[in-house]
């Protein structure tokens, strides 16, 4: 994949080191937004879980801190 740098009016390709760091923050990226989904619907699927168990949303709540 071909990736422009902009500074200032001037745009260019970037070289292979800032194309590598291009790349690899992108994919930090993509696996922090991934980890905080799973972490929303790990927590979702725990309060459902508790909830089937029998407990009362208040019950959920005092024992989640929420």
């Amino acid at each position: 994949m071909t990736h422009l740098v902009q500074i200032d009016d001037l745009v260019r390709e970037a070289t292979p080191d800032e194309a590598a760091q291009l790349d690899a923050s992108q994919a930090a990226a993509a696996a922090a937004a991934a980890a905080a989904a799973a972490a929303i619907t790990a927590r979702i699927s725990a309060l459902a879980k508790l909830e089937a168990l029998g407990l009362t949303p208040a019950e959920v709540a005092a024992l989640v801190g929420a």
